[in-house]
């Protein structure tokens, strides 16, 4: 593992938009930076812009909430509306108490609704809007690193993070939702310890730690810092993805 790194948050990246060539904006961020891509470099891009730029928001007043919904809503506290896209996006309902509903999410990932926020979103037309996940993050970083090398010539890593709480934790950290060039699992297993003891369990959730690093740069308000990178890692890899990091249903012990 690396003895150093560095994180910096590419400056002036502007508000998404639907359809935003996010690999032109990164580019542009970079050059503000006075920075240049190397092989090697990752690339952690919050969420809220993949999914601005892949159009995924949701306006409320259009959706006509289930009876399922309506129930939940009056057990959590929350707009059935709301709770009919968590629905909608989820393929189990974990737990729920009043203020919190805990869904296991399409692509597995087990947050609090669905993923889906509004912070940072701008209203439409008076109305109110939420943003959900991204459709497939994987296939997203695997997009943007692609157009990365045509475009730099270098082999990088992509990872989308996002801020999740957690049950045994107090406050939200960074995850990673998707990756490309990334072994986002390390499996250390067999390897030596200071003693020469073989490690038995250590598998180190790379991605994951990068994401929250990452996030410190990227803040949680108004910073409009989305974009960071990171220097110094060195295993951009042609293999990897995020998916490696959720966790499958039969080892979970808790649900």
């Amino acid at each position: 593992m690396p003895s150093r790194l560095s994180l910096v948050a590419l400056p002036d990246i502007p508000l998404v938009q639907p359809g935003d060539d996010l690999c032109d904006l990164i580019a542009a961020g970079l050059q503000r930076a006075g920075e240049e891509l190397r092989d090697g470099d990752v690339l952690v891009i919050a969420q809220k812009i993949i999914s601005k730029s892949e159009d995924r928001y949701a306006d409320l007043d259009a959706v006509d909430p289930s009876a399922r919904a309506i129930e939940l809503g009056e057990k959590t506290d929350k707009d059935p509306r709301l709770v009919e896209l968590i629905l909608s996006e989820a393929d189990e309902v974990v737990r729920y108490r009043p203020g919190v509903l805990i869904v296991a999410h399409r692509l597995g990932f087990v947050l609090a609704n669905a993923g889906i926020d509004s912070s940072n979103v701008a209203p439409n037309n008076d109305g109110q809007r939420v943003l959900l996940l991204p459709v497939d993050p994987d296939g997203t970083c695997t997009t943007i690193r692609a157009g990365l090398k045509t475009r730099f010539g270098k082999n990088v890593a992509v990872v989308i993070n996002d801020s999740v709480g957690r049950a045994w934790r107090v406050g939200t950290v960074g995850i990673a939702l998707g990756a490309s060039g990334l072994d986002s699992v390390l499996d250390l297993r067999g390897q030596s310890d200071l003693y020469g003891r073989p490690l038995a369990v250590s598998i180190v959730g790379l991605g994951d730690e990068l994401a929250s690093a990452a996030s410190i740069v990227q803040g949680e308000g108004n910073e409009g810092q989305p974009v960071v990178l990171v220097r110094g890692l060195e295993r951009a890899t042609d293999q990897g993805n995020g998916s490696t990091l959720v966790r499958d249903e039969t080892e979970d012990l808790f649900r």
